[in-house]
């Protein structure tokens, strides 16, 4: 057809020629991971599903934008509250969707918060109502193209266009860089040259709704449709596709599907789940809701950038961890806690807790679960080929399995394993529940022989050294050596040991290792030498568990691996072709936890298929599957929150803001994610927040982290994250500063700076004024002192000039007082001679001159006259009143002050009274008699008020 050289021959075979590391395993289910509505808290129905470069997914939700970051779910509405029908995100981050009568874009704001555009509002309101629902979105050539039934938009550089649909589109393909629309009418249109072309001959699709396109090799397509299959279709033909892919669609209907890098195909149906199938139509994997899909509808597939599943169901999310090494069988095969397993003519056997089951080994295990052999319903504890004899040790006895069902009972009693017995060809030992039996090789197998004498203790772990007659036997805390009679009907040596080693207590395991018995004791090796009677360490063994956690269980396989058991964790050590060892650890933490304790299971028929027994099921594990999907993971701080304001720190890309908190909002919470969706419930992390801390926190599976009152600074919280393999992460982090409050921010600082320069310079100014002001009030006082103390000095030296005055006047006074006394005296003497004078002069006169001679009469005359003379000039006492009343001026001033009265007469009484004169001078002086002087006293002391007991020249002295 026509169609077929237009569509065809432009497509460049970009999926042939470019190696392909993708794998799915046929046999097994895959690791499934169920998201129910509860989980992501949005409508039921998933339509579409992309994933940005962080490897966040997001998913087209009945009620909106479902965003998962492998930790926590985000959901993001229209504004019109409508479901969301398609999305893709392109290279710069924005997310495009588009709904009904609506579609936009949304991009992280500045605190990584998903915001809304809408780009519908760009069209008239008329257009805008005949959108319809947006099925596609498609990047092609710059352009972003949204598609629905009525309609095509283009946006570039913010403008839109659109063109509308000449009948009405279906769907919308881009494949191989070529844009395809299928229209009701027209068939099959390419836009090119921003024209639908259309393309003659494709009208054969008319009646047929495509979903999906695939290109094959040799420049063929895949065609699938809603109802009428699958079509293959060449340079001129178009054909049904007629395959087991083309069989299982028809039956259930296609809604399209994906490709694994060109590799493998998914398909989705409506009603049986989801098909992987290769290139040729051959089904690789069905899985449904039997095999652990919460729903058998598929509405779209999706594959991530490891190549695993994303299917976005009718009623949930799906997430199918496609590449990797492990498969599981489960329940859906029939299959519960496995203790053994191996491979007999051409049917793989499983000891389970629930009987013996087997399956075709080279019939493909898609769907058929395991049987039941016929006559196992109890407890099977080991399967076993022995001389070619298929013998099980279970609950019901050892039984031989012949054509899928029990042929021979050997023995009804409950058996753990058995053993063939070295030097004794024929002979095979059994482990009993209650001690050791003997089973003999006939013409008909085998067939029981008798029990073992000398040991019945229950135990359900032992091995034998081929080379020597020793059974070891480890039961807690012992390990037994005991040596078979010649005839095997007894032990004739039994030997407990509670150690191998001086330097080691306790014994951890017993294994064989290239056909000799090893001890092993805290990863140190023994071996027992017969000769010597001691076991002696083999350093060799040793040093290959150097660096590995204390085993509890050493199993080496058909190939010479050596695989161990640890903290109910595996590992192996896998054998080089020159004999060393590589040990592989890091795959199988996924299978921690659920390892069967104490009955370590691992059967490995080639190094493509190994079987690992689990309390679950039975794992297949391919040692040659590509270590691709072995990755380092990435860790995102996912939020940042303080009471006000979270951000969404995981989606802004290359984030290196440095955020603020406020000093009142110091407590911060912290959440993590790791795009890491394989085994998710494995991924740990580990953080540390600097400087607060200095070392990183243990690794944990809490995915958020809380600090409250911070101090104010600059922190940076630093985060990486370690995959379920081990795989560690590059450091993501953030950076943020509290503010410190305000009394301790850098403004108050300042203030307090200014503050503080303010204060000293105001009290500096202060003191220095105090200091002036002291140094002023200090010269004052020194010269109020100083002036004090010469006004003292003066004062004294007044008082003293006083004194000295004093002294001097009462000295003076003194003298006066003696001159005056003396003066006194001398006027008294004076009186005295003038009153003998006058008394001379008197008796002169009784003298008569007459007898007298002339001459003596003239010398008597002369004496007379002379001595009248000198009576009359004699002016002494005048000079004396005189004297004393200058003297005692003041006296008799202040005296005449005090008493007005005071007559002259007694004044001068006074006067000579303070000269403290006798009576009898005084009355001399005043020519009166002592009666008188006595009588003017008593006037006097009358006069001044004075009483008999006091004394009268005292008191005139005190004047």
């Amino acid at each position: 057809m026509k169609f077929i050289n237009s569509i065809l021959i432009p497509f460049i075979y970009i999926f042939l020629h470019t190696p392909v590391c993708a794998q799915v395993k046929g046999i097994g289910i895959p690791s499934i991971k169920n998201y129910k509505r509860s989980d992501y808290r949005g409508g039921t129905q998933n339509w579409s599903i992309d994933q940005d470069k962080n490897g966040n997914m997001y998913f087209a939700n009945n009620n909106g934008l479902i965003q998962f970051d492998g930790t926590s779910w985000h959901k993001y509405s229209l504004p019109s509250q409508n479901e969301i029908r398609s999305l893709k995100i392109d290279s710069s981050g924005k997310i495009f969707v588009g709904g009904n009568n609506e579609f936009g874009y949304f991009q992280n704001d500045t605190k990584g918060i998903l915001k809304y555009h809408s780009l519908s509002d760009m069209i008239d309101k008329k257009d805008k109502q005949n959108i319809n629902l947006i099925w596609r979105i498609h990047l092609f050539n710059g352009e972003v193209i949204f598609q629905s039934f009525t309609k095509v938009f283009f946006l570039k550089n913010n403008k839109l266009r659109f063109i509308n649909a000449p009948s009405k589109f279906q769907f919308s393909f881009l494949v191989n860089n070529r844009l395809y629309f299928q229209d009701k009418s027209l068939g099959i249109l390419e836009y090119k040259n921003k024209k639908l072309k259309q393309i003659q001959g494709t009208t054969f699709f008319n009646d047929k709704e495509i979903w999906s396109v695939f290109p094959l090799p040799n420049n063929k397509m895949l065609l699938a449709t809603l109802e009428k299959g699958l079509f293959i279709s060449d340079n001129t033909t178009v054909k049904p596709w007629e395959t087991e892919a083309n069989a299982f669609i028809k039956k259930n209907t296609s809604l399209g599907g994906s490709m694994i890098k060109g590799k493998f195909i998914v398909l989705n149906s409506v009603l049986d789940g989801v098909i992987v199938c290769d290139l040729n139509g051959k089904i690789i994997q069905h899985l449904n809701r039997q095999k652990g899909l919460q729903n058998n509808t598929i509405l779209t597939s999706f594959i991530d950038n490891k190549d695993n599943i994303w299917l976005g169901l009718d009623n949930g999310i799906t997430f199918v961890n496609e590449n990797s090494p492990f498969s599981y069988f489960d329940y859906s095969y029939n299959i519960g806690t496995v203790y053994a397993s191996t491979v007999f003519n051409g049917n793989l056997y499983v000891a389970t807790n629930q009987g013996l089951f087997y399956h075709s080994w080279n019939t493909p295990f898609k769907d058929s679960p395991f049987t039941r052999v016929e006559g196992t319903i109890s407890q099977a504890w080991n399967i076993q080929v022995i001389n070619n004899v298929l013998i099980c040790a279970s609950n019901s006895g050892a039984l031989v399995i012949d054509h899928n069902k029990v042929s021979k009972k050997l023995d009804s009693r409950g058996y753990f394993g058995f053993k063939t017995i070295p030097n004794h060809e024929g002979y095979i030992i059994g482990e009993s529940y209650n001690g050791f039996s003997i089973f003999k090789k006939s013409a008909d197998g085998f067939e029981y022989s008798h029990q073992v004498a000398g040991f019945d203790e229950t135990t359900n772990t032992f091995s034998i050294e081929l080379d020597q007659d020793y059974l070891w036997l480890k039961k807690d805390p012992f390990l037994y050596q005991m040596k078979l009679s010649g005839d095997l009907k007894k032990f004739d040596y039994i030997k407990k040991h509670k150690n191998i080693s001086g330097a080691y207590t306790g014994i951890g395991s017993l294994q064989n290792i290239n056909n000799i018995v090893y001890f092993q004791t805290k990863n140190h090796f023994f071996r027992f030498s017969r000769e010597q009677g001691t076991f002696f360490e083999d350093k060799k063994i040793t040093a290959l568990f150097n660096g590995i956690p204390a085993i509890t269980t050493l199993i080496e396989d058909s190939q010479g691996n050596l695989w161990y058991a640890h903290n109910e964790s595996l590992g192996v050590l896998t054998k080089n072709q020159n004999g060393t060892f590589t040990k592989k650890q890091a795959p199988f933490s996924n299978l921690s936890g659920n390892l069967v304790n104490n009955y370590i299971s691992v059967n490995t028929i080639d190094p493509e298929n190994i079987f690992i027994g689990q309390t679950d099921g039975l794992t297949h594990y391919d040692s040659k599957f590509p270590n691709s999907f072995i990755t380092k993971p990435k860790v995102f701080i996912e939020s940042f929150t303080f009471p006000g304001d979270t951000i969404l720190t995981g989606n802004i890309p290359e984030n290196h803001q440095i955020y603020t908190v406020p000093y009142s909002s110091n407590h911060v919470k912290f959440t993590f994610s790791s795009p890491t969706y394989e085994n998710q419930e494995n991924v740990t992390y580990s953080y540390k927040l600097e400087p607060f801390e200095e070392n990183w926190r243990a690794w944990s599976t809490l995915s958020i982290k809380e600090y409250t009152n911070l101090r104010e600074g600059t922190y940076a919280m630093k985060l990486k994250a370690k995959n379920s393999y081990g795989v560690e992460s590059n450091i993501s982090e953030i950076t943020f500063t509290v503010s410190p409050p305000w009394y301790r921010h850098f403004l108050a600082y300042l203030v307090y700076f200014i503050l503080l320069i303010t204060a000293i310079y105001i009290i500096s100014n202060r003191i220095k004024l105090k200091i002036r002001k002291n140094r002023y009030y200090e010269t004052i006082e020194q010269r109020r002192l100083y002036l004090e103390k010469e006004s003292k000095i003066r004062h004294e030296q007044h008082e003293l000039e006083k004194e000295i005055e004093k002294l001097k006047n009462d000295k003076l006074q003194i003298k006066i007082l003696a001159k005056d006394k003396e003066l006194v005296n001398n006027s008294l003497q004076v009186v005295k001679k003038n009153k003998i004078l006058n008394g001379i002069i008197y008796k002169l006169k009784d003298i008569d001159t007459n007898i007298l001679d002339d001459s003596t009469k003239f010398e008597f005359n002369k004496l007379h006259k002379s001595i009248v003379k000198e009576v009359n000039t004699d002016k002494s006492w005048k000079d004396l009143e005189k004297h004393i009343k200058n003297v005692h001026f003041e006296f008799l001033k202040r005296l005449k002050e005090k008493y007005p009265t005071i007559s002259p007469r007694e004044l001068d009484l006074s006067t000579y009274l303070l000269m403290n004169m006798s009576t009898k001078e005084i009355a001399e002086i005043m020519n009166i008699s002592t009666g008188g002087v006595e009588l003017a006293r008593y006037r006097l002391r009358k006069k001044l008020g004075l009483n008999k007991k006091e004394n009268l020249i005292g008191f005139l002295m005190s004047i």
